[in-house]
């Protein structure tokens, strides 16, 4: 278990840690730590708890062991000193030190018997460490006792289920719950989340499960963590327990160069701008944090290959499409389709047959009829919004529009995917499967 999930789990425990352009001079970076924070008791402000309730289903083996581990970030002020005051800054031989929240990873075992309950409490060592740098400028790293309990319980379930329940709860003392946020969060838990484990059974998909283990899901319950299985597709022996939701079996892109610590790691988009920081604020992204500098050397030293291997990765999530998961997957030379689409919506896999406007009957055809006129590939219409499109739709009244395909979702509506005809970059969007789509109610044939 230890090694199995740790990149997605790092993923989770780094969430937000540090947002584009990695400054602490900028403001999105001066309210952070926004997931899975687990509060002191004390602090009863801002709608955040002390505690996360996870509950998960096993099909138990006959001498099952469970191991569970423990991870969050506990907070470290680190604080630059001159002439032991503190300042915002201090720059010594041409580089600068900057006073800012640093975190450290901590992280708490617990294995017993699959089936056994019990309660065990931590302790994370508060402390503090200086660091002298030149001429009575130190950088001085405080941390704050952290205490808390991890409570097992366990109980059968029909069908011969074991129904887990695992509470992580927050128990450092603290006696300023009128301070702010701001306070309060050097006693918090950060990011806190678990990694369970078993030796001789196997985990139920709380996402998809078993016809047979439905209702026994169903009366699970769970509370600021949410648990998914892990490893590759068909393992079971495995579970995280998140504080943000994720499917089943989560991989990090294999074209991904490195952690960015920014929402869903849009990677091509953060590399490409972190590049275009200037030497100013490439100092000042240095002089901030560790893991910072150590992104910046990363981003500066990438090879076009990698920084091309983000660039129009296809992926489809929806297995029945039949194509692989990601470019990285494709046969060796072989390149993507052009245009692909996205994977809520498909093609008619029987081109053959007419439909009449109300929708899509029992046949798959290559077009719709809109007042009467047969509108497909290649058709040119007007667009007419409906009241309900949003803005930008809206903005579109009265264009003229090739229709590029026609698409069927999930729900077996029809969708008209469309280019502008004054869009000089029609073709090159078409190219790439970059349409606009549009209800066939919403244009008018010409």
């Amino acid at each position: 278990m230890r090694d199995l999930a740790k990149a997605i789990a790092d993923a989770v425990l780094y969430e937000g840690y540090l947002l584009y352009p990695y400054r602490a001079s900028a403001p999105k970076n001066r309210l952070r730590w926004q997931w899975g924070v687990l509060m002191p008791p004390s602090f009863t402000t801002g709608g955040e708890h002390p505690d996360s309730h996870a509950e998960l289903l096993v099909i138990p083996g006959q001498d099952a062991v469970l191991q569970i581990r423990l991870r969050f970030l506990q907070l470290q002020a680190r604080v630059v000193e001159v002439d032991d005051r503190p300042v915002p800054s201090a720059v010594v031989a041409g580089r600068e030190y900057t006073t800012w929240d640093e975190a450290v990873e901590r992280e708490v075992d617990v294995e017993l018997p699959l089936g056994s309950a019990g309660c065990f409490p931590f302790e994370i060592a508060g402390g503090q460490d200086a660091e002298p740098i030149a001429g009575g400028i130190r950088l001085v790293r405080r941390r704050s006792t952290l205490s808390g309990s991890l409570t097992v319980h366990a109980d059968v379930v029909p069908p011969g289920l074991v129904r887990l329940r695992l509470d992580v709860v927050n128990t450092s003392p603290w006696s300023q719950p009128d301070a702010d946020r701001g306070a309060a969060v050097h006693h918090a838990l950060i990011a806190a989340h678990t990694l369970l484990s078993v030796s001789d059974g196997s985990f139920i998909s709380l996402f998809d499960p078993p016809e047979w283990a439905a209702q026994a899901v169903a009366d699970c319950h769970n509370e600021r963590t949410w648990p998914v299985l892990m490893g590759g597709p068909g393992r079971t022996d495995t579970v995280l327990c998140a504080p943000i939701i994720l499917y089943d079996h989560p991989q990090i892109a294999a074209q991904s160069h490195g952690d960015l610590f920014d929402g869903t790691e849009i990677d091509e988009l953060l590399t490409l701008r972190t590049m275009t920081l200037t030497d100013e604020e490439k100092r000042q992204v240095r002089a901030t944090d560790a893991r910072a500098a150590e992104l910046l050397d990363r981003v500066e030293g990438l090879p076009a290959s990698s920084l091309e291997a983000l660039h129009g990765t296809l992926r489809r999530e929806d297995p029945g499409v039949g194509a692989p998961s990601s470019a990285a997957e494709l046969p060796e030379g072989a390149v993507p389709e052009a245009g692909a689409v996205p994977s809520s919506l498909v093609e008619p896999a029987n081109p053959t047959a007419d439909c009449d406007s109300e929708g899509p009957g029992s046949s798959v055809p290559d077009h719709v009829l809109v007042g009467g006129t047969k509108v497909g590939k290649g058709s040119k219409v007007r667009l007419r919004p409906s009241r309900a499109a949003d803005a930008q739709d809206m903005f579109l009244t009265g264009r003229v529009a090739e229709v590029r395909r026609v698409l069927s979702d999930v729900d077996g509506a029809w969708h008209l995917a469309v280019t502008l005809d004054d869009d000089e970059a029609a073709d090159l969007l078409a190219e790439c499967g970059l349409y606009r789509y549009f209800a066939p109610e919403e244009v008018e044939p010409l």
